[in-house]
């Protein structure tokens, strides 16, 4: 790998490391245009090429744990027919978003020794082994052909379940046929929004988000919206009446779906610990992940207010709104990242994704707008450079698989719970 930014066989299959095990690479320029939230459809291509390595190897882990269950034996030889035979098809099963939670969900039961049931009980649960073939169903929800522009999306509406997946608020759903239309409606406001003033993140929603998950509103009516770290491809969310909020849901939480998938190639940051840090945006601290997870989207929701203010659409109330929440958002995102540098929380490359995180985030709206002085860049920003440092010029998964990268889906992750990111809409 160049020291000019330029990907070498990064992602992509016959990459390998010295001890010749194919790696998954993410190569500099495209780790900090990530980190900037201006990846777009070619970083989300290299993210999902990492999430189909991760999927089969889920798949073949339990074949090889249950080889007796017959229903899964069943399922995965078909699974294993359409990776010969039908490429598109079999990438599409391999990342249907639920299929992550299940497989780790059932490989945790049958490493306890409970059974190769794994969890076959009650309505709604996950049907244990044999539910590899429900996933083989093309019956995924209602299917969307959004277009605008030239800009097509075609995301499915999921509102039958069942749910294999706790976005942290109770899901909405079935739904009836004039719900669904009103879902397709604001859908489609939402997506010629994201398309004429957002365009960039309209290309990578469209090029990683494939299911919509509706959700019932806070209690008090307040709409909201979630992403679950082991749903790569889902945004759950419900219909706020306003298409702009729906648009910036999208926009939210396809960043938390991004940086799950990153981190699942590269770690950020140690396993969280006992320390908890301020959120700018909510009352209670958070763990260092958590708070990555947050400062990170919340660059995004900055960078869309930002647009809206520029954009001028809806009048002057609309402006004056766009240009506080961009205020808002914008010195919570600056405070936040200053806290992860000084956290000592970051690994080396973490700390370059903070690093970058901070940089854009003080260049929205123009120079001489950040809070942090004329340069736009906080003390700790750098510190690795200083102290000679510098990163690589890529990013690799040190074990290149299960078991090998430390804060990766080899261990860290495999074992535990979806983390939820459910909240309301602009909190």
């Amino acid at each position: 790998m160049t020291g000019t930014g330029e990907a070498v066989a990064a992602g992509v299959p016959g990459a390998r490391g010295a001890d010749g095990l194919p790696r998954h690479g993410v190569d500099r320029a495209t780790f900090r245009a990530v980190a900037g939230a201006r990846g777009g459809p070619e970083a989300v291509r290299l993210l999902r090429a990492g999430q189909l390595s991760k999927r089969a190897l889920l798949l073949l882990a339990l074949h090889r744990a249950a080889p007796e269950h017959e229903g899964y034996r069943e399922a995965y030889g078909r699974v294993r027919v359409l990776q010969r035979e039908d490429r598109p098809r079999w990438e599409e099963v391999l990342l249907r978003p639920e299929l992550d939670a299940w497989a780790a969900d059932c490989l945790r039961v049958v490493a306890a020794g409970t059974g190769a049931s794994a969890g076959s009980g009650g309505p709604g649960e996950p049907a244990g082994l044999g539910g590899l073939g429900e996933f083989l169903r093309d019956d995924s929800g209602r299917a969307l052909a959004l277009e605008c522009d030239g800009l097509r999306w075609a995301p499915s509406v999921d509102h039958a379940g069942p749910r294999r997946v706790d976005y942290g608020r109770p899901p909405a759903g079935p739904l009836t046929e004039a719900e669904l239309a009103c879902w397709e409606e604001r859908l489609s406001e939402a997506w010629r929004i994201l398309v004429r003033r957002h365009r960039r993140h309209a290309e990578a929603v469209a090029a990683c988000v494939v299911t919509i998950v509706p959700l019932c509103p806070a209690p008090g009516g307040e709409a909201v919206s979630a992403a679950a770290r082991r749903a790569y491809g889902a945004v759950a969310t419900s219909l706020p009446g306003d298409p702009v909020l729906l648009a910036l849901a999208l926009v939210h939480e396809f960043l938390h779906v991004q940086l799950g998938a990153l981190l699942d190639l590269v770690p950020l940051h140690r396993p969280n610990g006992p320390a908890v840090y301020h959120a700018p945006w909510r009352p209670d601290p958070r763990p260092a992940g958590a708070l990555l997870q947050g400062t990170y989207a919340h660059l995004g929701v900055a960078d869309f207010w930002c647009a809206e203010a520029a954009a001028g659409a809806g009048g002057a109330a609309r402006v004056e709104q766009a240009q506080r929440e961009f205020a808002r958002w914008r010195t919570h995102t600056l405070t936040a990242g200053r806290t992860l540098l000084e956290s000592g929380e970051l690994t080396l490359q973490g700390k370059e994704f903070t690093d970058e995180l901070v940089r854009s985030a003080c260049e929205l709206g123009g120079p001489g707008r950040c809070s942090w002085g004329r340069s736009g860049v906080p003390a700790a920003l750098g510190r690795g450079r200083e102290e000679g440092n510098r990163p690589a010029d890529s990013y690799a998964c040190p074990g290149g698989g299960p078991g090998g990268c430390r804060g990766g889906w080899g261990g860290d992750t495999l074992g535990r719970a979806p983390r939820r990111f459910a909240r309301p809409l602009n909190g």
